[in-house]
């Protein structure tokens, strides 16, 4: 009974992820998905963009979280559209909250979606959301082991970004390895070493960002 009743969610799940993005294609607007752990910096990388990008794309956002607002605030006071989910302490977004956000969210004029999942390296993963692309984003401050011991998002990300790269003359951080580790997972991925504080790297995230958005063009 048990294993019927996962197979609903997940048939469910699907169903509703293929309406998400027949909206998104119909409205011409490319959804990211950002996976990563807590304090990675995936409400830091997609500030950065919007401040970059936001006088010539139309930027939105979904901020997923399991109880507060905060992330949600703060994009909020760059003046561009955010939709708050509150999962109520579940692990990870599904496709009909995301479908629930869209009603709230007016895709006219809007040409990149940022939906920031939950905290989680894991849950996140299996459930599909109608994204155009997968982000997976990870910080130094994490360790070099992370594609090893959470292949699936590297296997089905479609660019990772190595976030916080500032800290790594404090850090015991082997990025060879962790770049010969995703490279066994997804050899063609790009990896782009980022620092919000610093700036390095930022201008490699906007160009994909800007490249990704091509997909709907």
């Amino acid at each position: 009974m048990e294993i019927k009743v996962v197979r609903r969610i997940m048939e469910m799940n699907e169903q509703h992820a293929e309406v998400v993005r027949q909206r998104l294609r119909e409205a011409g607007v490319v959804a990211l998905n950002l996976i990563g752990a807590p304090g990675s910096g995936k409400t830091s990388l997609i500030e950065c963009a919007i401040r970059e990008l936001k006088h010539e794309v139309g930027i939105g956002v979904i901020e997923g979280d399991p109880d507060t607002t905060r992330d949600a605030e703060r994009i909020a006071q760059l003046d561009v559209p955010v939709v708050q989910i509150n999962t109520e302490g579940g692990c990870h977004l599904e496709a009909t909250m995301v479908l629930r956000a869209l009603d709230e969210m007016n895709l006219n004029g809007l040409d990149l979606l940022f939906i920031e999942n939950v905290g989680n390296l894991v849950c996140p993963v299996v459930f599909d959301l109608g994204e155009t692309h997968r982000v997976a984003v990870v910080s130094t401050a994490e360790g070099h082991d992370k594609p090893a011991k959470y292949p699936a998002l590297f296997r089905t990300a479609q660019v990772t970004v190595l976030n916080k790269v500032d800290l790594l003359p404090y850090l015991d951080f082997n990025e060879p390895q962790f770049v010969t580790d995703v490279r066994k997972l997804n050899p063609d991925m790009p990896i782009l070493r980022v620092s919000c504080r610093t700036g390095e790297g930022l201008a490699d995230w906007i160009r994909w960002l800007l490249q990704a958005r091509l997909t709907m063009r």
